[in-house]
């Protein structure tokens, strides 16, 4: 860089005068000082000027230069002050390029002191922005979170089952439920705070343990009723030491699991595929949501076949050894993203991480200290740039009717559906959300994040409205009617989870990795929030002829989700275009 300035420099200063330019020569030059050689020269004479030092941030701006009327003082004095913070790195210059003019036509020989800096072409760019910055501690983080979910995905379906067999009524289930929601609305914001400030690998490997640990009680607990309790009251069941112990694990066990969910798909699988490759990032989250489908669907078969088989004992003792199985080979899991990304997860994220993390852990002041962080973190929640891609993502959690679930088979069964066409709307659902990861990583790379975003709210918002007119204009019992809302059910998933993916990779984005878990976790407690709201009001109106109020809320919800993105969208700050400035969107096409 210095020699490329002294040569421009040099050539510029000693040019003859020409035209309209002149005698004196306006300069726009970082911080250079302009000094006669050490012999003395004729007064009249303009003296060869050498470049002594280069200032690489202070600027100084319409400098005039008399070439031929300057004096060794006025080289030396005569230019604008510099701030005294600049720090000024001398380079010493030892061979200046001769003073002769400095041809600037196409024709003329350049001289050597320019070399030619490589352009990367567009596939070029588009290769490297699909390129993961560590392939092997990529595929090693897919591993671990297979196995990892693979085993929870098989405790979340196997407790609500061993509970179900145990005791007619729902309310113990619901219970449950409650209060682990509970649980991750009041703790995940304290939870990623503390992950925020804490180092990735010794969280990683506490948080699996504590996971662990806690199916492991809850297990015990299922297995001891099962064994000892006969027919109860539903009162009876829910004041039992037993069952408070479980209610009391299983919320612990909830949060434990979405905080490693969020470590991974919020912190992790950014430093693993780079933060300014959309592309990789985006088959990277696409990844991971096929994992987490089909360790959804893959973990409930395997116990349901294990049930069919064995006594439901057998089949909780079964998976208490595939919990105790699955720690060893996490915590080994862990150490090998780290190792195969050059140790990318020791980076340090924030200073004074031990204080906080003492301070968060203090239990004198954990009421204390709770309210704080959530305090704190609604207030950095609320003032991130893209608080409505978080936002919308929370009010997709709204949607509890129109979409597979407990009511929506309710629904069906009470409507008199056959069992059969229940259950393939549930695997079209399924299929509908697979295919959609395939869908949102091509959509990124052909539009951007942002218009891959808006496109998944738009067609979700369009196909449920169809499904909600359907369910108000014609009698789902007949076949067509149906069939069309079915259908249209089935393929809002589409765009339900292209946004997933696409919605995950924005908060990545714009969030800083210095607070990707505390807002993860702010986030995942208001979704909480949002769906305990919902299932108050599917407690209220219980009543299967209740259903379209409940219906048009869900799509209101999407709705309003779709229309506050887009908002966003067709109204962009400076903060957002600086943060997307290589998102399609904000990129001018050249003249």
């Amino acid at each position: 860089m210095g020699m490329v300035t002294a040569t421009a420099a040099a050539a510029l200063l000693a040019s003859p005068p020409q035209g309209h330019l002149g005698r004196r020569c306006h300069l726009v030059v970082p911080g250079l000082r302009l000094r006669p050689p050490a012999s003395s020269s004729p007064p009249h004479a303009a003296p060869p000027l050498r470049l002594s030092n280069f200032v690489p941030r202070c600027y100084i701006t319409n400098v005039e230069v008399d070439v031929s009327h300057t004096s060794e003082q006025e080289a030396l004095d005569d230019h604008p002050p510099l701030l005294p913070a600049c720090a000024i790195p001398v380079v010493h210059l030892r061979d200046v390029p001769d003073a002769s003019p400095f041809p600037l036509h196409e024709s003329a020989s350049h001289s050597t002191d320019f070399e030619e800096l490589p352009v990367l072409s567009e596939g070029e760019l588009h290769t490297i922005a699909a390129t993961p910055a560590h392939p092997a501690g990529l595929y090693a983080l897919y591993a671990s979170y297979l196995f990892g979910n693979l085993v929870e995905q098989l405790w979340n379906f196997a407790w609500p089952a061993a509970l179900a067999i145990l005791h007619p009524s729902l309310l113990p289930v619901a219970i449950v439920g409650f209060f682990t929601k509970l649980s991750v609305f009041i703790g995940a914001p304290i939870v990623g705070k503390l992950m925020d400030h804490f180092p990735r690998i010794p969280m990683y490997t506490g948080l699996n343990a504590v996971q662990v640990a806690t199916q492991l009680i809850s297990a015990a607990m299922v297995i001891y009723a099962m064994k000892n309790v006969t027919h109860a009251s539903t009162s009876a069941v829910v004041l039992k030491p037993w069952f408070i112990a479980l209610v009391a694990a299983g919320a612990i066990e909830r949060l434990a699991g979405l905080a490693l969910g969020v470590a991974m798909e919020r912190d992790w699988v950014v430093l693993l595929a780079g933060t300014n490759r959309p592309v990789a990032l985006a088959q990277a989250n696409a990844v991971l949501n096929r994992l987490d489908l089909v360790c959804e669907t893959v973990g409930a078969s395997v116990f349901g076949l294990l049930l069919s088989k064995y006594h439901p004992v057998t089949c909780l003792k079964i998976a208490c050894g595939l919990m105790i199985c699955s720690f060893p080979v996490l915590v080994v899991l862990g150490q090998l993203i780290n190792r195969f990304s050059c140790h990318a997860l020791d980076s340090s994220r924030t200073p004074s991480d031990e204080s906080i993390c003492a301070n968060l852990l203090d239990v004198r002041k954990i009421v204390q200290n709770g309210l704080s962080v959530i305090r704190n973190g609604w207030n950095e929640y609320k003032q991130q740039t893209v608080l409505p891609a978080s936002v919308a993502t929370v009010f997709l959690n709204f949607n509890v009717a129109l979409a597979p679930g407990a009511i929506m088979t309710a629904l069906l069964m009470h409507r008199g559906i056959s069992p059969s066409i229940v259950g393939a709307f549930s695997g079209l659902c399924s299929i509908m959300g697979l295919v959609a990861t395939f869908i949102s990583s091509s959509l990124v790379e052909r539009v951007g994040i942002l218009k891959a975003g808006a496109a998944g709210l738009i067609v979700q918002a369009s196909l449920l409205s169809v499904a909600l007119i359907v369910y108000w204009t014609g009698s789902i019992s007949q076949r067509t009617p149906l069939l069309i809302f079915l259908a249209a059910i089935a393929l809002s998933r589409l765009g339900h989870m292209s946004y997933d993916v696409v919605g995950t990779q924005i908060l990545q984005t714009g969030v800083p990795a210095s607070k990707a878990n505390l807002i993860g976790g702010m986030e995942v407690s208001i979704s909480s929030l949002a769906e305990l709201v919902m299932l108050g009001m599917a407690i209220i109106a219980n009543d299967v002829s209740h259903f379209g109020f409940l219906a048009i809320l869900s799509v209101s919800s999407v709705a309003g989700a779709a229309w506050m993105f887009c908002q966003w969208l067709g109204n962009p700050t400076d903060e957002q275009r600086e943060l997307f400035m290589f998102d399609p969107h904000f990129q001018v096409e050249p003249i």
